[in-house]
């Protein structure tokens, strides 16, 4: 991030983790004019849940509500059809116009878990974006040329590894850029893979006479494997809307070196104790563990409350720690296409309970020992009926169900 010399303490908050300010300099005398900013978040609904790492921005746009600033909230109904290549290797798959409206309509009944909406715009770019003629589309593409487009690493990595790079990539900068315009943002905010498409916003408003917007992004959260960032297609993510026993298990296994970025990027826990917690986490052992649990009560007891993040403790204490099985474990029946005689198709059983996506995932957990009866591993895709009936069938960690005899 950009030096700065501000004593504006409320540049100083504004500007706790974020890893880009560009320009630093231009925020703070933005802020020193005392009027509201428009502070704009892009979101493409490419999925129907909002996850800790999508929570990073969202938190940091609410904190400028907080502040009495603006939120503008772009739902990416337009370009999310497209698909944005940021940080990725090859072409995203582009959504159908039903796909998009039925992601955008979930995700934004559960903006407001983090967002304020007394200071809330949430604008559609299909809105100024789809009117476009040919016209005004070549206006937009003349101010920006193929060589600035290969100075994005993930177009330039394809390029010089000739793998393909379709010209409605090359637009997808652009547009995004053009949302900016279209709103007069005076700051935008994004993960640090948006940068390029960040400053291509400040391009676009400069070119449009307009005062270019502050880029703002921030640190993209690790998932629950420690390596790649969190995301719903990887599966390593964590719902603010999870139940609370699951969040707080999910949180309880990531890796220690994660403690410390969690309590920064996930909760509202202090730079002090967040300090504390990256040195506990170093030391390791008990010391690491109690940090980790001070994260997941945090991360919970922010989206669920503080009782439920108590009882989501007292619910992994009792399954991790005690060896009991949790409370409320559901009931269910054996699926009759998975009986034949004495024996139980367990794959099956797994599947069409939910327990497993597919019949190969469940034969997957089964010969990894990642599936139990009765607190015993299963060794076969075969079991007695009599064994299955009345038993507790659990897979992996926190999925239990309780079959009926």
């Amino acid at each position: 991030m950009s030096e700065t010399n501000a004593a504006d303490p409320q540049f100083h908050d504004l500007v706790r983790n974020a890893e880009h300010v560009v320009v630093a300099e231009e925020l703070e005398r933005r802020l020193e004019e005392g009027r509201p900013l428009r502070v704009k978040l892009g979101l493409d609904p490419t999925a129907k849940d909002i996850t800790l790492g999508w929570a990073v921005p969202l938190r940091k746009l609410r904190q400028w509500q907080d502040g009495g600033h603006t939120a503008v909230l772009i739902m990416g109904d337009f370009t999310a059809r497209i698909g944005d290549p940021s940080g990725k290797s090859s072409t995203r798959p582009r959504l159908s116009a039903e796909e998009v409206a039925a992601n955008a309509e979930a995700c934004v009944t559960m903006l407001l878990d983090i967002l304020s909406e007394d200071n809330l715009e949430v604008r559609y770019n299909s809105e100024w974006l789809e009117p476009m003629d040919l016209g005004r589309v070549l206006r937009l593409t003349a101010n920006y040329t193929l060589a600035q487009m290969l100075e994005r690493n993930d177009f330039a990595k394809r390029f010089k590894e000739q793998r393909p790079i379709s010209m409605i990539e090359f637009m997808y900068p652009l547009l995004q850029g053009y949302d900016s315009v279209a709103v007069e943002a005076d700051v935008e905010l994004g993960g640090t893979d948006q940068l390029f498409n960040l400053l291509v916003g400040r391009d676009l408003q400069a070119a449009y006479g307009q005062k270019p917007q502050i880029a703002m992004t921030m640190p993209l959260l690790e998932g629950l494997d420690g390596v790649q960032k969190m995301s719903q297609s990887l599966g390593n993510y964590v719902s603010i809307r999870e139940a609370p026993e699951e969040m707080f298990g999910k949180l309880m296994s990531i890796p220690d070196t994660l403690i410390g970025r969690y309590a920064a990027l996930a909760t509202t826990i202090s730079p002090d104790e967040v300090a504390e917690m990256e040195s506990a986490s170093k030391r390791g052992g008990g010391e690491a563990n109690q940090a980790k649990r001070a994260v997941a009560r945090a991360v919970v007891a922010l989206y669920q409350g503080r009782e439920a993040a108590a009882r989501a403790e007292e619910a992994f204490d009792r399954q991790f720690r005690r060896k009991e099985a949790p409370e409320d474990v559901p009931d269910a029946d054996i699926p009759g296409d998975a009986i034949d005689g004495p024996e139980v198709y367990l794959p099956r059983v797994l599947a069409e309970l939910g327990l497993a996506k597919s019949g190969s995932e469940a034969r997957r957990l089964i010969a990894q020992g990642g599936v139990r009866v009765n607190g015993e591993p299963v060794s076969g895709e075969n079991v007695a009926l009599e064994d299955l009936e009345g038993g507790l069938l659990q897979v992996g960690k926190r999925r239990f169900v309780r079959l009926r005899g």
